[in-house]
Order: structure tokens, then C-alpha cells, then sequence
């Protein structure tokens, strides 16, 4: 049995990796969030110490070294821009870490990382957890085994609406986010770079506040991709059903399916990584490429190959500026 942390415990993500922790057999020590709406603790792990302050967690933390409370690994699951930050933490109080997505903002942070891993002698492994999906892992199978001159078409579409909210808290800021790319995307482009191969081309048609379309090139795929949080963007019949988030993907003219079989991928994660097949530093690099270009890159407008929905009209920022 591992002695778990948890730093972001207050999180919208962390109640899964609460579920991981307890379906893997392990124990969670010790949690730490500047909020303290965390009685989900109580359905997981009741005798779990917690703190507000990361001073006192810190102290706590090393208080219980060398003892049967001695904690192994720490979960990250704070905002995207403390990822970094916390990761190196917890390697430097020597534990593991498992993190949530994005690892990091910028691909020079990965780099930084390997040298505390070296340091440290402990290790980082990412929440990348599309590629433990069983459709996907058949859809790579597929592809791998297919003709290897073969370039599919693929055209990406996830809408999950946002409320007014989103934009007050840190999701809504690119500096700390990362952007709609970063935030609601990443899993999707690390998952058809694991399927397709490397990226040889890198458009974006149009970024706003609260969308996002483009074009990427793998290595087997051409992909038209388009992202939005904004509900006036949903099909008429998905939001005819009070549905709030749409999600397809076509390969040529095949529907690829993969909507079932999301409950207990962190906890596939989970057992990965405790059987030492996490995924580390170097796996993580592809995806962190991708939303980073995609961020800086400058929009080309409605030319080219674009997305279909790339042509739905711009609306101002909520708050009374565009962004």
C-alpha cells in the first residue's frame, strides 16, 4: 500500500483521482487546497490531515518522513500554471508525482523537469489517460497495422459549454490556462498524436475566447479540428436535447466512436503508474508542442482546409471585450 498527498484537493478533477487512490488499494495522508470545500474527503479518506496554507502542509509533510505516514506519492491537481511548480515540490520532498493535464505551459519546462527528476531520483508521470481507452488503443491497432502510406482524413469536434463563471475564474485567463487549446483540448491532440504520428503542419484558422479551429498535419492524418466552451455553438439537435457538450470524431467517413468507457480511466491511470508503465516526461513532450504552437501561432482566418464550424459567427467576450 501506497501513502498518498494531494495538493488541489478542492479541484473539480480531484474527486477521480480520490476514487484512483482508493480502487488501487492505497491511502491518502495528507491534502492541501487554499479552499476548504473538501468534505469529499469524508467519502474517501476521513482520517486524511488537510491544510489551507502550503507552509503548514510543507511542515506536516516533512514531519512525517520516516514514518508509516511516510507519503510516496503526491497527485497534482491545481490550476494548469501551478503544475510546474507543485511537480517540483513534491520530487524535491521525495515522493513521485502523478499530474494532472497540461504537465506544463511551455515545452522548455519539460526540460527543466528531467534535471530535478535526475536530482531527485524520483520520477514524474502524466494523466494521459485517452490512450488507456479501449476504442483508442483499437483505433492505434488499427492504424498501425493498416497501409503505411495511408493518409486519413479526420475531422475533431468537442464542444463542452461554459457558463459566465468560467471567464472570472483561472480557466478564463491564458496566461494561466493555457487557453481553450490547453484546458479542453490537450487530451485530444496528445491522443491523435499517439494514433497518428508526428506533426508535420500546424494551422489555426480561428482563436478567440471562447473557440478555437484549425488544422494539423500528423504523420498519417489530416486534421480539422474545432474547440469551443460557447453553447450557441452545439448542433440544433444536440442542444434541442438540453445536452451540453458534443463530441465527434471522423475518420474519412467513418464515425469513430468513443463516447462509453470514460468512468475509470483515471483509475486505469492509476494502476499503470503503480505498476511502473505511467507515462513519463518524455511521452508528455508531443502534446505540449502542439497546444503551445497552437497558442502563439497567429490565426489565418477562413482559408485553406478549415473546420465547418470554424464559419459560426464571432460573438464579443462576455465581460464586454474580445479577446
Amino acid at each position: 500500500m501506497k501513502n498518498f498527498a494531494i495538493i488541489g484537493i478542492g479541484g473539480f478533477v480531484a474527486p477521480r483521482h480520490l476514487q484512483a487512490i482508493k480502487d488501487t488499494g492505497n491511502n491518502l495522508v495528507a491534502a492541501y487546497d487554499i479552499s476548504d470545500s473538501v468534505g469529499i474527503i469524508d467519502s474517501f479518506f476521513p482520517n486524511a490531515d488537510f491544510f489551507t496554507e502550503q507552509e503548514l502542509f510543507d511542515r506536516h509533510c516533512t514531519k512525517i518522513k520516516n514514518t508509516e505516514r511516510n507519503i510516496d506519492i503526491i497527485s497534482v491537481c491545481t490550476p494548469n500554471y501551478l503544475h510546474d511548480s507543485h511537480t517540483r515540490y513534491a520530487l524535491r520532498l521525495g515522493c513521485d508525482v502523478i499530474c494532472e493535464k497540461p504537465l506544463v505551459l511551455n515545452p522548455w519546462n519539460i526540460d527543466a523537469l528531467q534535471r530535478v527528476e535526475q536530482e531527485t531520483g524520483h520520477r514524474v508521470n502524466n494523466i494521459l489517460q485517452l490512450r488507456l481507452h479501449p476504442s483508442v488503443i483499437a483505433l492505434k491497432k488499427r492504424i498501425d497495422e493498416g497501409p503505411q502510406d495511408k493518409i486519413y482524413d479526420v475531422d475533431l469536434t468537442y464542444i463542452t459549454s461554459r457558463g459566465k463563471w468560467y471567464y472570472t475564474s483561472w480557466k478564463g485567463d491564458v496566461k494561466k490556462s493555457g487557453g481553450i487549446a490547453t484546458n479542453i483540448g490537450i487530451h485530444f491532440y496528445d491522443m491523435l498524436a499517439f494514433i497518428f504520428g508526428d506533426v508535420q503542419e500546424n494551422i489555426v484558422h480561428i482563436s478567440s475566447h471562447d473557440r478555437l479551429a484549425g488544422y494539423i498535419r500528423f504523420q498519417k492524418a489530416r486534421v480539422r479540428y474545432f474547440l469551443s466552451i460557447n453553447a450557441k455553438t452545439l448542433p440544433p439537435e444536440v442542444a434541442a436535447k438540453g445536452q451540453r457538450t458534443f463530441r465527434a470524431i471522423t475518420i474519412g467517413d467513418e464515425a469513430f466512436e468513443f463516447s462509453n468507457g470514460f468512468t475509470d480511466l483515471h483509475t486505469e491511470s492509476y494502476r499503470k503508474i503503480l505498476a511502473g508503465q505511467g507515462f513519463g516526461l518524455d511521452e508528455v513532450r508531443n502534446c505540449i508542442q502542439i497546444v503551445y504552437d497552437i497558442r502563439n501561432a497567429q490565426p489565418v482566418g477562413l482559408v485553406g482546409d478549415y473546420h465547418p464550424l470554424a464559419k459560426f459567427p464571432l460573438e464579443p467576450h462576455p465581460f464586454g471585450w474580445i479577446v
